[in-house]
């Protein structure tokens, strides 16, 4: 019996785990990384070094592989768009992809939609982005580089003119957004394959601390029923009008009722998109039916979509971040005998302060328990927590 060949263009934890959730599958799984030493790199036994801006390179990589997918977005799209000109089958494919490497692509089709977003303009420099701010009522406004910023890199919230000068220093785009007055933020994971068949998990809330995603609660606390319905569809449709296949990530801003809104019901804006496994879908390891991992590779290989639904009530997914301890292995003890349901999830990196190196799943029936079981674990093993 032969099985096919995932390629995945890039090592870090979203391709390890997505590599872990072919395993039962019986998916054969090749890997294209940085280094020997990436996260992914460490368990995939078929691991090509190699660089992924290199055209070359990525034409070698795909013999041999039924489908090219990605755990991050930087390959250049004119590299992708050759791939397929040669045959090879890349999925989510350049003309989606390219949605979730430029924002200013990105807004700009979004707004071409009709579906809803923060007003935007990419901005030329200080001047430019003055005049955006006097345009919506002043300052503050968000600048974000159009390609490459993640976890809160490549963002800057600048509050003058003269503020505004840093992200134009290195010569790329710019979109100037306004800063939006937010409640929380949320984001609605979807998975989508070839043949249009569409999945969707609860609509989650994501806390960030400091530009990172810190929690993830499942579903959404007190988000109204018909609200999550829509920010569903929402999330289901961009799929759909972007030809996105595999799983997508939309990061939402919840907001208050804008004007004429029904009092009761908040406003969803959308903030960012991703086109591979993302933080916020980690919750599903441990507390849906089918992960995030597993339903993506379904869906490049264009299986049936496993069920999206939880398996609890409540699930609370929170990272583990590096601290003064580099250790962590000691820290199990504490952690796996206090609680016994609880799952950690480690990813094989090099301990250093604020770097993401793990996260824990816990789910029941009581949200303020859930919780705080995910807070200390996830506190414990970085050693903000010693007891």
């Amino acid at each position: 019996m032969t099985f096919p060949v995932v390629g995945m263009i890039g090592g870090g934890q979203l391709a390890r785990m997505t590599h872990q959730a072919g395993i039962p599958l019986g998916i054969r799984f090749k890997l294209l990384s940085g280094t020997p030493k990436d996260s992914a790199a460490l368990v995939a036994g078929d691991t090509v070094v190699g660089d992924h801006g290199d055209l070359d390179t990525l034409r070698e990589f795909a013999r041999g592989c039924d489908v090219i997918t990605f755990d991050h977005e930087h390959v250049p799209t004119g590299h992708l768009r050759a791939l397929q000109d040669e045959g090879v089958v890349v999925r989510p494919g350049p003309d989606a992809l390219v949605y979730a490497q430029d924002k200013g692509a990105m807004r700009a089709r979004l707004t071409e939609l009709g579906i809803p977003c923060p007003r935007h303009r990419t901005v030329t420099g200080p001047a430019d982005v003055a005049r955006f701010a006097r345009e919506g009522g002043g300052f503050p406004v968000v600048l974000k580089t159009v390609r490459g910023g993640y976890d809160g890199k490549g963002v800057w919230v600048v509050r003058s003119e003269e503020d505004a000068a840093e992200p134009f220093r290195a010569g790329v785009d710019v979109l100037a957004e306004e800063l939006v007055d937010f409640r929380r933020e949320l984001a609605a994971n979807v998975v989508r394959s070839p043949s249009g068949q569409a999945v969707a998990y609860p609509v989650v809330e994501s806390i960030q601390v400091d530009g990172v995603c810190d929690t993830v609660i499942a579903p959404a606390p007190g988000l109204p029923p018909g609200v999550a319905v829509r920010t569903q569809q929402l999330a289901l449709r961009i799929a759909s009008e972007l030809d996105v296949v595999g799983h997508l990530a939309v990061e939402l801003f919840e907001a208050p009722p804008g004007p004429g809104d029904p009092a009761d019901e908040p406003r969803i804006l959308v903030n960012e998109l991703a086109m591979r496994p993302h933080n916020s879908g980690h919750w599903t390891q441990d507390g849906a039916v089918t992960s995030q991992f597993a339903n993506h590779v379904r869906a490049v290989l264009d299986l049936p979509l496993g069920d999206p639904r939880p398996r609890a009530p409540w699930t609370v997914m929170a990272n583990v971040l590096g601290g003064d301890y580099p250790d962590m292995y000691p820290a199990y003890l504490h952690c796996m005998a206090r609680d016994p349901g609880l799952k950690i999830h480690m990813y094989g990196k090099d301990v250093k302060p604020g770097r993401k190196v793990g996260h824990v799943n816990t789910y029941g029936d009581d949200l303020d328990e859930v919780r705080e079981r995910a807070r200390h674990a996830a506190d414990y093993l970085r050693g903000t927590i010693t007891e």
